[in-house]
């Protein structure tokens, strides 16, 4: 998202109580104070990409059959993609026959407002359709679907604008598809092509000119999203592939910093950005690294053997205070502290695998194999369970190797969740 461009809806005294929390640490080094505050979620983990939710007044105790649903959709398509919702409506994609969709939905209705054609259809042995959520800028939406195909579309009413894909970049369409959650950065469009020209490429968000594409970095694309941060007197870019952690420059794509990363099968997770240090995560057994990104952008790897307590799959990681909350394959649902890679804590009987969502000093958590959804404390003192409940009904027409994959969202009072075709909005705010 353009962040000049947020939208600031709260009044006065609700920007006076959120500013409190707004301006942690977490969140500091990604973006200007002016612009942390926003009761929009504009892209995927909101808008500093940290998955941190601002909203406050949230409810602390759920009762024993949940929170209310608000409303059930059933025709967002297929596929695993998340949500993007500013103002009134809510930007997802699916899948329907053989083409992959961009959907805009009124978040008080649960009705659509317009679809509008994104690509083909990746198909996929864990479920077919698209992987990305959509990015939202001023009046205009941009998206990715699983065969690599980026498009920009008017926000208002779906009509297209431009389009790009990442063959034409060298690309080369990842075992399990496209799924980058492509984000936007000033006038620029980011994305993760991968291949010779370049790993990682920019477009001007108007036209859909590209304005550069670097090859010192070829790396393939695997599936993480880049973010954005402030450091060393640049905007660095920073991204995840299999063989290297990195960061270019935003205004030419020049690498500043890269550090090898020893990916296996597929690297997800989303990089976090805390205090000059970028920690990084993947699953089938790697682990976590922490890299500190020094005067000179002289880039030093704090876990040169690699911290295998967090090998987070893909159901993400976040940054509450200075600790580190996600799924390990190896303990379960771990804390961390970020600075040091100490395990706090880890819980793995009375939770299972899963996603991950920060809002309001508590985890949202979704088991990806049961649908069952529990709001835990945000705390390194051990995992305390405030409710839980299943996601019901579910979906028919999810592959069978496909599960309950797609991420937990917090805004304006609601809880997103999603299962294949169906899309539900529960009211979580405490009223």
């Amino acid at each position: 998202m353009n962040l000049n461009e947020s939208r600031f809806i709260q009044s006065e005294t609700t920007l006076a109580m959120k500013s409190k929390f707004t301006v942690t640490l977490a969140t500091f080094a990604l973006l200007p104070l002016a612009n942390l505050i926003s009761a929009d979620w504009p892209q995927w983990r909101g808008l500093n990409r940290d998955d941190v939710s601002t909203e406050t007044g949230l409810a602390k105790e759920w009762p024993p059959e949940g929170p209310k649903l608000v409303w059930m959709s059933k025709d967002a398509g297929l596929g695993y993609s998340g949500y993007a919702i500013v103002g009134d409506t809510l930007y997802t994609m699916g899948a329907q026959d053989a083409v992959e969709y961009v959907i805009a939905i009124n978040v008080k209705t649960g009705k659509e407002k317009w679809s509008a054609e994104a690509g083909p259809l990746l198909t996929n042995g864990w479920g077919d359709g698209p992987r990305s959520t959509p990015t939202v800028s001023g009046d205009k939406v941009y998206a990715l679907s699983g065969k690599g195909h980026l498009v920009a579309f008017n926000a208002a009413d779906g009509k297209q604008i431009w389009k790009v894909t990442m063959e034409e970049l060298g690309g080369k369409v990842p075992g399990w598809g496209y799924t980058e959650s492509v984000l936007v950065d000033g006038d620029l469009v980011i994305c993760t092509p991968g291949g010779a020209q370049g790993a990682l490429a920019a477009f001007d968000k108007n036209t859909g000119k590209k304005v550069w594409q670097n090859p010192e970095w070829s790396d393939p694309a695997q599936y993480s999203s880049v973010i954005a941060a402030d450091h060393n007197g640049a905007r660095q870019l920073i991204q995840l592939t299999a063989q290297n952690v990195g960061a270019v420059n935003a205004k030419d794509g020049s690498v500043l910093w890269k550090v090898p990363f020893p990916g296996k099968t597929a690297v997800i997770p989303t990089p976090i950005f805390h205090k000059g240090h970028v920690f990084v995560a993947a699953g089938y057994g790697v682990g976590a690294k922490l890299i500190k990104v020094g005067e000179g952008n002289k880039a030093e790897d704090l876990n040169p053997e690699m911290n295998t307590a967090m090998i987070n799959h893909h159901g993400g990681v976040v940054l509450v205070g200075e600790h580190l909350y996600g799924y390990s394959d190896k303990g379960g649902w771990t804390c961390l502290d970020f600075k040091t890679g100490e395990v706090k804590w880890q819980e793995n009987a009375k939770f299972k695998k899963g996603a991950i969502h920060y809002a309001d000093g508590k985890l949202y958590l979704i088991e990806e194999n049961s649908g069952t959804v529990a709001l835990i404390d945000a705390s390194p003192e051990g995992y305390k369970e405030h409710g839980r409940f299943t996601l019901s009904p579910q979906t028919t027409q999810r592959n069978p190797k496909g599960k309950v994959w797609t991420h937990p969202v917090v805004c304006n009072g609601k809880l997103y969740l999603r299962d294949q075709e169906l899309l539900y909005c529960f009211d979580v705010s405490g009223k």
